[in-house]
């Protein structure tokens, strides 16, 4: 399905001990082999997709480690060293005094053929956004992404190579980037400046980023849109969801205020008076949420999915994945329907079949909202089928005979509770559970009110540091002093008139 044009397998086993090496050159599946984890005084693993092997039965010594660092460039200022001309990555674990005691070696790989499911997303001049945890493939796909928008679209692309992740070691770039130019940068502290530089000193068409995590990385990322440049990036975060919830890369997705709302407005809306809103345009056009090799999930309107998470509107990606004959397959994720909706369901008993999804949860959910269903063990006993959009997306038997039945399947976007209760909730047309955003407002709605009532300090419940931020500016709004008070996990805001915190 995806051709491997290499991996310089050998330059990294040379690289290691013997006795450690060659347990692995005498293994059929050197492909598939991802690091290579040394730790002192335990004994050295090979990781793999699915398991792991023990190398030897000799536990890692110091001799082991600095065999390996002497044939090595030097770490740089995130503990991250390479082998020239290769993609391989060696990170370094350290003590308190900085020695070395522990290496993970981790095998680069460039791969032809990654981006045909975004290929009319990369060829459209958007800025896009990838998400994904880590191992699942950001990083190869940015690669190739910069390759075929060099070599295939003749753009100018310029890469932004901060751990020498895209490019690999040394001074001369790895051939799996093509024609793409590649900028280093000394140290991860600087990879915001060098984002500027790369646009004010070389006239990219295409700007190439790995791991957007800091406040200036993403204010330069915003910068640079501004500029008409296109933007191709990955960021901390496995979701859409994340980076809203994200008060350090917020921005990239147009940035979360606090708006007050008249008392009509707010009635016409059905509102609450303080309401959450994007800020600004988002820096990305499309997000795309990568679950592995072969799934992901695209958001192509970015401002519209804010605007509707905010609102507590169902969203609707796209899912697209490759089918057996590497064709690529889309489908629009609609809102679910109401069990009333379909025939035969009207006044029946409601039982839910979890698959894919952890049962003691949705029985939790269902018992907290008092709804009148039960779970069933078996698919042909239930009329209503809940799991998750990995498992959907694969279409195993028993989801195969709920279609089949026309029993109306329910995905989730998670595994948490609060997730199943707000699709419970829309199932049983009840009121949505509140998010955690709307209760800690309204908590401090009421606080506020109590406070310009009473004259009298008012403490909040803990939150994280995002939602107290949320709290400080609704207070301040009011002209009301605020305070954060407490230890974390317990942190809170205090709210009280300046010069009475009694």
């Amino acid at each position: 399905m995806f051709k491997r044009i290499t991996d310089d397998l050998d330059a990294l086993l040379e690289r290691l001990p013997p006795h450690i090496a060659q347990p692995l050159q005498e293994r059929e599946e050197r492909s598939e082999l991802l690091e290579v984890v040394m730790d002192l005084g335990r004994l050295p693993e090979a990781r793999y997709p699915d398991h792991e092997i023990v190398l030897s039965d000799k536990e890692v010594a110091a001799e082991d480690i600095e065999y390996i660092v002497s044939r090595i460039a030097p770490f740089g200022g995130d503990n991250r060293a390479g082998i020239e001309r290769t993609l391989h990555r060696i990170s370094a674990i350290r003590n308190r005094e900085g020695g070395i005691v522990g290496l993970t070696c981790r095998v680069g790989r460039a791969v032809f053929g990654t981006i045909g499911l975004i290929s009319d997303l990369i060829e459209s001049g958007k800025s896009i956004l990838l998400l994904g945890r880590p191992g699942v493939g950001k990083t190869t796909m940015l690669r190739e992404v910069a390759r075929v928008l060099a070599d295939d679209l003749k753009k100018r692309v310029v890469i932004v190579d901060t751990s020498n992740e895209i490019a690999g070691d040394g001074d001369i770039p790895h051939p799996a980037i093509g024609h793409a130019r590649r900028m280093q940068v000394t140290t991860p502290k600087l990879q915001h400046a060098v984002m500027i530089e790369a646009v004010e000193n070389h006239m990219p068409e295409v700007i190439v980023i790995d791991e957007i995590g800091t406040e200036l990385e993403a204010q330069a990322a915003r910068t640079i849109a501004e500029r008409g440049v296109q933007l191709i990036a990955t960021a901390h975060g496995n979701t859409l969801e994340n980076l809203i919830m994200n008060p350090t890369l917020s921005d990239l997705i147009g940035g979360i205020q606090t708006v007050t709302l008249g008392d009509e407005e707010a009635k016409r809306r059905g509102t609450q008076k303080s309401i959450l809103e994007r800020k600004a345009p988002p820096t990305f056009d499309i997000v795309v949420e990568i679950q592995d090799w072969y799934h992901l999930a695209v958001h192509s309107d970015v401002a519209g999915v804010v605007d509707a998470m905010l609102r507590g509107r169902p969203i609707t990606p796209e899912v697209r994945w490759l089918d057996e004959t590497a064709e690529v397959r889309r489908e629009q994720i609609a809102p679910p329907e109401k069990p009333g909706a379909r025939k035969g369901l009207v006044g029946l008993p409601t039982r839910i079949y979890p698959f894919g999804i952890n049962r003691s949860r949705l029985e939790q959910a269902v018992k907290r909202l008092e709804l009148p269903a039960k779970l069933a063990s078996d698919v042909r006993e239930a009329n209503l089928l809940m799991t998750s959009k990995s498992y959907y997306r694969r279409k195993p038997q028993p989801i195969r005979d709920a279609e089949a039945a026309g029993i109306p399947i329910y995905v989730l976007k998670n595994n948490k509770v609060s997730q199943m209760e707000r699709s419970l909730a829309n199932i049983f047309d009840l009121e949505a559970p509140q998010d955690p955003f709307s209760l800690a407002i309204r908590e401090a709605e009421e606080a506020i009110a109590q406070v310009i009532e009473e004259k009298k300090a008012v403490e909040l419940s803990p939150q994280n540091s995002y939602l107290r931020m949320l709290q400080h500016q609704l207070a301040e709004r009011y002209k009301l002093s605020s305070q954060s008070t407490g230890r974390e996990p317990k942190r809170r805001v205090r709210i009280f008139h300046a010069g009475n915190e009694g």
